[in-house]
């Protein structure tokens, strides 16, 4: 190959550029991304750099020497339009065409909006929140209990604000974490003076405030939507690479498109789309040897893992929740706030969470896969 084009230039591109150059690729490197900033890193956004304890300094995720050496033409600021996988042509938003042998596409996710409320999905984005939130405002409303939207409506709640979370679901998290760990996240809210609606939906933001689906209405002073994003992969229309819910992928990153491959939050490996920093980081390296091999020729299988920082708790988990039979505390209880737990299905650990307990946690995830559980040493 001579010259390859990574579209996205979040942390998931960046990686992808990094392992090209790690992995002997000295063509032509060509960097789309739709923001004019440089790579920078996005779980401090609903966090320290909402609270204005980081600048946006501190989030590149590369230094200007790094970035140099990789050697790279970036196209910040420019949208890939479309693909055309015939004549192995991206053409972009400010007109002009690249042709490439390669394609790695790292384009994420688009934070899916709700009317009248400000969404959290880029620098941007965090700089007008932030604005909004230090600018006046006493009370927030926070539509969805998912990551995001607790972030935020910690964050908020450390600023001095009145806020109220609403989630369409019976229990925060429990699609992700189960019911019973997620009425732990639930309980976090509560903890902390935030009121929690959960069981109900949005009917409009108004300028009376946000109208609920049972008919109340929540007077807001600014609302925040926090309710999930869905993979860019509109300017893949015509082009050949199959999507379904995200590019679809072997669990080598490979796409049905000789010369495609795709990582992060934009691609469903296998039938799964991780959308999680260390899933898009661990990818780029496995998808773009496979890019230079032709084939696959390596895959990733390690189960995905993400944190949350909430309230002053960490929140971390590995492994999958669906079809479990049991959640076994292992260490400390979710009364106190700190504790280590395993889900189990048929005895076999399938997936290990924890708050504010890394060292138990560190030391349970070993056992993935593993039956019968052993209780590590205290």
């Amino acid at each position: 190959m001579r010259t390859i084009a990574v579209i996205g230039a979040s942390l998931a591109g960046l990686r992808s550029a990094e392992a090209l150059r790690a992995q002997g690729f000295d063509g032509r490197l060509v960097v789309v991304g739709d923001e004019p900033h440089a790579p920078y890193d996005r779980p401090p956004l609903s966090k320290d750099f909402l609270l204005g304890t980081v600048d946006r300094e501190s989030l590149a995720l590369s230094d200007p020497d790094a970035l140099a050496a990789l050697d790279a033409d970036w196209r910040l600021g420019v949208r890939a339009d479309r693909l055309d996988t015939t004549t192995r042509e991206v053409h972009l938003s400010d007109g002009s065409t690249l042709t490439a042998d390669g394609v790695v596409i790292a384009t994420g996710g688009a934070p899916r909006t709700v009317p009248g409320a400000l969404a959290l999905r880029t620098l941007d984005d965090a700089v007008a929140l932030r604005a909004a939130l230090t600018g006046g405002t006493e009370r927030l409303v926070v539509i969805g209990a998912g990551f995001i939207g607790a972030e935020v409506a910690s964050t908020a709640r450390k600023l001095g604000l009145d806020v109220t979370v609403v989630e369409v679901l019976p229990i925060p998290l429990g699609r992700v974490l189960g019911p019973e760990i997620g009425a732990v996240c639930g309980e976090l809210h509560l903890d902390h003076g935030v009121a929690l609606r959960c069981g109900v939906g949005v009917n409009e933001v108004s300028a009376a405030g946000v109208v609920l689906t049972d008919g109340d209405v929540l007077p807001a002073d600014l609302v925040v939507a926090g309710v999930g994003a869905h993979p860019a992969t509109d300017w893949l229309a015509g082009s050949g690479v199959a999507v379904g819910n995200g590019v679809l992928c072997d669990q080598g990153g490979v796409t049905n498109v000789p010369g495609v491959v795709a990582v992060g939050d934009v691609a469903r490996w296998s039938g799964q789309r991780h959308e999680h920093w260390t899933s898009a980081a661990e990818q780029a390296s496995v998808a773009v040897r496979n890019l230079l091999a032709g084939t696959t020729a390596e895959v990733h299988d390690r189960p995905g893992y993400f944190w949350s920082d909430q309230y002053g708790v960490r929140i971390q988990f590995v492994g999958e929740t669906h079809l479990y039979d049991e959640v076994r505390y292992v260490d400390g209880t979710p009364e106190d706030r700190k504790f280590a737990a395993v889900y189990l299905r048929d005895d076999v650990v399938v997936g290990v969470v924890a708050m504010n307990n890394a060292r138990h946690f560190t030391r349970l995830r070993r056992q993935l896969g593993a039956a019968p559980l052993s209780t590590p040493a205290p």
